[in-house]
C-alpha cells in the first residue's frame, strides 16, 4: 500500500511536469505546422522538439520556447502561414536571401508581441505589408527590402516607438508618404528611428513637410528612384543628425530650401536627376561633405559657387548639367582630398589652369562639352583629364589625349578585381579560386552601396580596407571565412556602387549550413560595419547549395528506441528530484534578487559591499539570454579582464557586456569601483553603465553599446574609419568634456587614472565617450590637493610626477590626455620601438618652422594640405602644456576644453555640434628609487615593487 501511494505521488508530480513540458512544446508543434510543405530544410531538422534536438537556425530559452529563427541563404521554398504567430516568445526572425519564400506575410504578424527584429531581405514575398506590423511594439529592426511588396507604406509603422532601422527599399510600393494627422499615425512619429530607406519603389506625391522635425534622430534618409514630386521641404534642414541624404531620380521641382546647409553632419548629398530650379544651393557650413551630386537639374546659370573652396573634406563633386558658367578658379582642384570632379555639359569657359597644388588623390576631372578655350596644366600629371567637345580641342595644333572622345560614364565598366599573388589552380566545376589560390565553393552575392562612392571605383586601397574589415569581422565572430574576393565593380543604373563579393571557407572547400546562416545574418542585420566609403549598404546573396556533410540517420531509430527505454526506467526518480531542485532554485533566486550582494567578498578580497545609485541588477540567466548563451557571434572584444559581448535586452536596447574570466575573482575591486562610480555619473561623453551581474560567481558589467570601437583602432587604421582634422578636433573636445565632468562637476570629483586612446570609444556619429573606470579614484575635499595612492596606470600615458611621488592629482589625467592629443596628431603609439612620443615631440618641435617642424612625425593622412589644419599651432601649444613634467605647469580640464572650443571656432566649426597592440598596464608600490619612468635607457615596468626590463617590441 505504501509503495502504491509513493508511486501515485510520483506519477502525479510527473504529470504536472509533463503538462508544463507539453505547454512549452507548443512551439515545436507550431513550427512543424509552419514549415509543412517547405523544401530544402536543414538536415538536422528531425524529431518533434526543435529545442531539445538543437535544430540549426533555432535558438530557445531555458523554458524550451523558440526565441530566434535565423535561416539566411538556406535555399528554402514555401510560404509564411499564420502558424508563425503561435511562436509567442519569438524575438528575432531572419529568413533573408531565400528567394523561394513567396506569398504574402501573415495578416496577424502583429501578434508576435516580443519580436525585436524582422529581417526578410532578398526573398520573394509579395502582396501588401500588413497593417498589423504596427503592433510589433518592441520592434527595433524592420528590413523588408528587395522583395515584391506592393501597395502603400503602412501608416501604422509610425506606432513603432523603438524602431531603429526601417528599410522598405527595392519593392513596388506606391502611394504617398504617410504622416500622422491626429486620427492615424505616420512616419513623422518615428523620432527615434535612424534609418529611412525607401529607395527603388514607386512612391509618388509631394514630400509632406511634417515628415521631418528637429526632434528626429535620423542619420540616413534615402528616397531615391521613386516618383516624388513638388519641392524638397525646408523641414529637412531641421534634422541636424543626418549624415546621408538621397532624393535623386525623382520628379522634384522648385528651388531647394535655403536652410539645407544646416545639415552640417551630412557626408553624402545626392539630389541629381530631378527638375530642380532656382540657384545652385549654398552649401557653406556643410564641413563634413564627402560627396555631393547635384547633376542633371534645371538650376539657373551661375558662376562656380564659392562654397566649393570652403569644404575641405570633399572627395567627389558631380555638377554635370547644372548651369555653371564662367572660368574655374585656379584653386578649384586643390581640395586636399578631392578625387573626382565631374563638371561636363555646362558653360565653363576661359582658361583651365591646374597648378601644382592639386590634390594628391585626384583621379578624374571631366570637363567635356564646355566652352574652355585654353588649358594650362603641368606635364606628367597622373589623373584622367577629359576635355572632349571644348573649343580648345578644336584647335588644329592641340594633340592632348584628353581631347579624344573618351566620355564613357565613370565607373560604368568593371574597375577592380582582387589581386592574386600565386599560381591559380584549375578548379572543378562550381568551385572558384580564392586570393590564396585554394579551390572552394564560396558564398557569393552582390554588395550595393546606396550612397554614391564614385571615387572608390578602381581605387585599390578602398577595396583592400573593405576586405580587411570583412575578414576582421568574421574572425572576431569566429566564423570560418578565410578570404574575401571583390570583383566586377561598377556604378549601376540606379546610381549605386555595385560589386560582387565571394567569401571562401577556412580549412575546407565547403561551408556548412550553420556558417552560411550566420554569415548571412551578419550581412542582413548590418552587424558588419564597412569603411565609410561603403555605407550605407545592402547585401544581396546568391544561392548556396554546396553544404558540407550529411547526417547519418541509419541508426537513428535504434538510438531513439534505446533512449526511450532507458528513460522510462528512470523517469519517476528524475521527475521527483527535478521538482525538488526546481523548488529550491526558486527560493535561492528570490533571495538573490532581494540582495544581489549576498555572497559579496566570500574570499575576503573585495572590500565592503558596493554602494549603488540606480544601476540595474541582472541575473546570470538574463545576461545569458541576451547574448544568446555568450555565443561567439556576439563576441566583440577581449582584454585582460575577460571578454566583451554584444547583447540585446528584452526592451530592444543593444548593450556591451564585459565578462570577467570564469571562476576568477581577479579584478573584483576594479569591478566594485566601476559599478559604484558609473552608477552615479551621467554625461554624454562618458560611457553609460546600464547595470551589472553578480551571480553564480560571475562578475559582469552591462554598458551602452558603442559601435565604432576605440580611438586607437581608428587612428591605427584598424576600424576602417578615417578621421580627418575636423573629426579629430571633435573627438578631442568630446573626450576633454567628459574628463571635465569627472574633475569639476561630479560630486565628489573623480580622477580617471587610465586615460588613453584605448579607453576613448566612438559612437555611430563619432562622438567620443570616455570608458573603463576600474582604476578611478574619488577625489574629495582635501587640504593637500592630492591623494596618496599606489601607482596604477598604463605605460606611455602615466604622469611622471605621479610615478615619482605616488601623489595623484587631477593633473595626472591631464598628462595622460596630452599623450592622447599627441596620438591624434601622429597616429603613433605612446611608446614605439623604445621611443617615448612626448620626448620625441619636445625634441623635434620648432615654433619658427612650418608645422612647428613636426611634418615627419605627423599622421600622413593629415598632411594632404596645410590649409586644412586650421588651428594646428594652437593645438600643438595646448598639447605641450598638457604634457609638462610638473602638474602645476599643466592646464585644468576647464582650460583645455575652452582652448579646444576656440580652435574649433577658429576653423569655423560649431563646438557644440555632435559628430565616428594593447597598452600594457602595471601596478606597483614605492617608486622613488627607480628614476623617471620614460628615461632613454630604462623603460621600466613595475609589478609589486620589483623592476624588470619592459619589452619595447610593439
Amino acid at each position: 500500500m505504501m509503495l502504491l501511494r509513493i508511486s501515485l505521488s510520483l506519477v502525479f508530480i510527473c504529470i504536472h511536469v509533463w503538462g508544463t513540458t507539453a505547454q512549452t512544446n507548443e512551439d515545436g508543434v507550431a513550427l512543424k505546422a509552419l514549415i509543412e510543405g517547405w523544401k530544402n530544410l536543414p538536415k538536422s531538422w528531425t524529431g518533434e522538439d526543435p529545442c531539445g534536438s538543437r535544430w540549426e537556425g533555432i535558438t530557445c530559452n531555458n523554458y524550451s520556447r523558440i526565441i530566434t529563427i535565423t535561416l539566411a541563404s538556406m535555399g528554402l521554398t514555401g510560404q509564411l502561414t499564420e502558424d508563425l504567430t503561435s511562436l509567442s516568445e519569438l524575438q528575432t526572425l531572419d529568413l533573408s536571401y531565400n528567394k523561394g519564400l513567396t506569398g504574402p506575410l501573415p495578416s496577424n504578424i502583429g501578434d508576435l508581441s516580443k519580436l525585436t527584429s524582422l529581417i526578410l531581405v532578398g526573398c520573394g514575398f509579395s502582396g501588401r505589408i500588413p497593417d498589423s506590423v504596427g503592433s510589433l511594439n518592441k520592434l527595433i529592426s524592420l528590413s523588408l527590402n528587395s522583395n515584391s511588396f506592393i501597395g502603400q507604406v503602412p501608416a501604422s509603422i509610425g506606432n513603432l516607438k523603438h524602431l531603429y532601422w526601417l528599410d522598405l527599399s527595392d519593392n513596388q510600393l506606391t502611394g504617398s508618404i504617410p504622416v500622422s494627422d491626429g486620427s492615424k499615425p505616420g512616419l513623422d512619429l518615428l523620432v527615434n528611428t535612424k534609418h529611412f530607406h525607401f529607395g527603388m519603389n514607386q512612391l509618388s506625391g509631394e514630400i509632406p513637410p511634417s515628415l521631418f522635425s528637429s526632434g528626429m534622430k535620423l542619420i540616413h534618409v534615402l528616397f531615391d528612384n521613386n516618383k516624388l514630386t513638388g519641392r524638397l521641404p525646408s523641414t529637412l534642414g531641421l534634422v541636424q543628425t543626418l549624415t546621408a541624404v538621397r532624393f535623386d531620380r525623382n520628379f522634384l521641382s522648385g528651388a531647394l530650401p535655403s536652410n539645407l546647409n544646416n545639415l552640417t553632419k551630412v557626408t553624402e548629398l545626392v539630389l541629381s536627376n530631378n527638375r530642380l530650379t532656382g540657384p545652385v544651393p549654398d552649401l557653406t557650413g556643410m564641413d563634413m561633405l564627402v560627396s555631393v551630386d547635384l547633376s542633371n537639374n534645371n538650376f539657373e546659370a551661375t558662376d562656380v559657387p564659392l562654397w566649393f573652396s570652403t569644404i575641405q573634406t570633399l572627395k567627389t563633386v558631380n555638377m554635370e548639367r547644372t548651369g555653371l558658367v564662367g572660368q574655374l578658379p585656379v584653386t578649384f582642384f586643390d581640395f586636399p582630398q578631392l578625387q573626382t570632379a565631374i563638371l561636363k555639359n555646362n558653360q565653363l569657359n576661359g582658361t583651365l589652369e591646374i597648378d601644382s597644388g592639386y590634390s594628391r588623390y585626384l583621379q578624374l576631372i571631366d570637363l567635356q562639352n564646355n566652352s574652355i578655350s585654353n588649358v594650362k596644366v603641368e606635364s606628367g600629371y597622373n589623373y584622367t583629364l577629359r576635355l572632349a567637345d571644348n573649343p580648345f580641342c578644336h584647335n588644329g595644333l592641340v594633340a592632348l589625349s584628353s581631347c579624344n572622345n573618351n566620355g564613357q560614364e565613370s565607373g560604368s565598366d568593371a574597375s577592380y578585381k582582387t589581386p592574386v599573388f600565386c599560381v591559380v589552380p584549375e578548379c572543378t566545376s562550381g568551385q572558384m579560386s580564392s586570393s590564396t589560390c585554394k579551390c572552394a565553393y564560396p558564398y557569393t552575392g552582390i554588395m550595393i552601396v546606396r550612397a554614391p562612392s564614385i571615387s572608390a571605383l578602381g581605387n585599390e586601397k578602398y577595396y583592400t580596407a573593405l576586405q580587411t574589415t570583412l575578414i576582421g569581422t568574421f574572425v572576431n565572430l569566429s566564423l570560418p571565412v578565410e578570404a574575401v574576393s571583390v570583383n566586377n565593380v561598377s556604378m549601376n543604373a540606379f546610381g549605386y556602387l555595385s560589386m560582387h563579393l565571394a567569401f571562401f571557407p577556412a580549412n575546407q572547400d565547403h561551408f556548412n549550413r550553420t556558417a552560411i546562416s550566420m554569415i548571412g545574418f551578419v550581412l542582413s542585420n548590418q552587424t558588419y560595419q564597412p569603411p565609410p566609403e561603403f555605407k550605407p549598404y545592402v547585401f544581396e546573396a546568391e544561392g548556396y547549395t554546396h553544404f558540407e556533410g550529411k547526417h547519418n540517420t541509419s541508426h537513428t531509430g535504434a538510438i531513439i528506441g534505446a533512449i526511450i527505454g532507458i528513460s522510462i526506467l528512470v523517469l519517476l526518480l528524475v521527475c521527483a528530484g527535478g521538482y525538488a531542485y526546481h523548488q529550491k532554485k526558486r527560493v535561492v533566486k528570490a533571495k538573490q534578487q532581494a540582495n544581489p550582494f549576498v555572497s559579496w567578498d566570500s574570499q575576503g578580497t573585495s572590500g565592503d559591499v558596493p554602494q549603488l545609485k540606480g544601476a540595474r541588477f541582472f541575473t546570470f540567466n538574463e545576461v545569458q539570454k541576451c547574448t544568446n548563451n555568450f555565443s561567439e557571434a556576439n563576441h566583440v572584444g577581449s582584454g585582460g579582464y575577460g571578454k566583451v559581448y554584444r547583447g540585446v535586452l528584452g526592451d530592444g536596447m543593444i548593450v556591451a557586456i564585459k565578462r570577467s574570466q570564469q571562476g576568477s575573482m581577479q579584478g573584483s575591486r576594479e569591478f566594485k569601483n566601476e559599478i559604484e562610480l558609473l552608477s552615479r555619473i551621467h554625461h554624454k561623453n562618458l560611457v553609460k553603465l546600464i547595470g551589472f551581474c553578480f551571480d553564480r560567481g560571475e562578475q559582469m558589467l552591462v554598458y551602452e553599446f558603442i559601435p565604432n570601437g576605440t580611438l586607437m583602432d581608428s587612428l591605427l587604421g584598424k576600424s576602417g574609419i578615417q578621421l580627418d582634422w575636423i573629426r579629430r578636433m571633435k573627438v578631442a573636445l568630446g573626450s576633454a568634456r567628459g574628463l571635465q565632468y569627472l574633475h569639476q562637476l561630479a560630486d565628489p570629483p573623480i580622477i580617471h587614472r587610465d586615460i588613453k586612446s584605448n579607453n576613448i570609444l566612438l559612437d555611430e556619429c563619432l562622438n567620443a565617450k570616455v570608458a573603463d573606470f576600474g582604476l578611478s579614484r574619488l577625489f574629495g575635499d582635501t587640504d593637500k590637493g592630492y591623494v596618496t595612492t599606489q601607482v596604477k596606470g598604463t605605460m606611455g600615458y602615466l604622469d611622471p610626477e605621479y610615478f615619482m611621488t605616488n601623489q595623484l592629482t587631477e593633473k595626472s589625467d591631464i598628462f595622460s590626455f596630452g599623450v592622447v592629443l599627441l596620438e591624434i596628431l601622429t597616429a603613433r603609439k605612446p611608446i614605439q620601438l623604445g621611443k617615448f612620443i612626448v620626448k620625441q615631440i619636445k625634441e623635434t618641435v620648432d615654433t619658427t618652422k612650418d608645422l612647428y617642424n613636426l611634418g615627419e612625425m605627423m599622421d600622413p593622412m593629415l598632411l594632404s594640405s596645410s590649409t586644412m589644419l586650421v588651428g594646428f599651432e594652437k593645438f600643438v601649444d595646448l598639447t605641450l602644456k598638457c604634457v609638462e613634467e610638473f602638474g602645476a605647469d599643466r592646464p585644468s580640464t576647464g582650460e583645455v576644453v575652452k582652448e579646444l572650443e576656440n580652435i574649433m571656432k577658429l576653423a569655423g566649426m560649431n563646438p557644440d555640434a555632435e559628430s565616428t597592440t594593447t597598452s600594457q598596464t602595471y601596478d606597483g608600490s614605492s617608486r622613488q628609487s627607480f628614476g623617471h619612468p620614460y628615461s632613454d635607457d630604462s623603460l621600466v615596468q613595475y609589478n609589486e615593487g620589483i623592476p624588470f626590463k619592459k619589452s619595447t617590441s610593439n
